[in-house]
């Protein structure tokens, strides 16, 4: 294998108010839990069953962490995409522990507030609440629109596509 890729897209709800933290040097970063769930039917009962898994977010991007303090709070849907990253800690006692969490690092990682305005995170201004905040690295160019640009061109895509 020439290479590996380490990139994870997450679709989810927020499971608390994310709180920020700055550091000495003046960066921010912001933390919080986003629950994803998925739905079946039991074979054998026929009851509706549902899992769901947490997940610890971390996002390191300034401009980022600048939408999710005015913009995101319990229950507010996401997408996003970010980086899998283990971190050894000590806790109180002395004994260390990991932590695996999603990050979204300084130039790279994407963050969609899915919820239409006025749902889910409540009234929080008027931001257009489905629009795409991505902040790509500086060398591809980015794909999606960030905070500070205008609308994005739509492509329409050929219905006879044959595959």
């Amino acid at each position: 294998m020439a290479g590996s890729v380490n990139k994870v897209i997450l679709v989810g709800n927020v499971g608390k108010d994310p709180e920020t933290r700055s550091f000495s040097n003046g960066g921010k970063v912001c933390n919080f839990s986003l629950a994803t769930s998925e739905t079946w039917k039991d074979k054998q009962s026929g009851e509706r069953r549902e899992s769901t898994q947490w997940h610890n977010i971390a996002v390191f991007n300034e401009n980022l962490v600048r939408v999710i303090e005015n913009y995101v709070k319990k229950g507010t849907k996401l997408y996003l995409e970010g980086q899998l990253q283990t971190r050894k800690w000590q806790d109180r006692d002395g004994n260390d522990r990991w932590t695996t969490e999603v990050v979204l690092q300084r130039f790279r990682g994407e963050l969609v507030l899915l919820d239409s305005r006025g749902s889910g995170g409540g009234d929080r201004g008027g931001y257009d609440q489905s629009r795409n905040i991505s902040d790509q690295s500086s060398g591809g160019g980015s794909r999606s629109a960030s905070a500070q640009e205008g609308p994005t061109e739509s492509f329409e895509l050929d219905d006879e596509i044959p595959f």
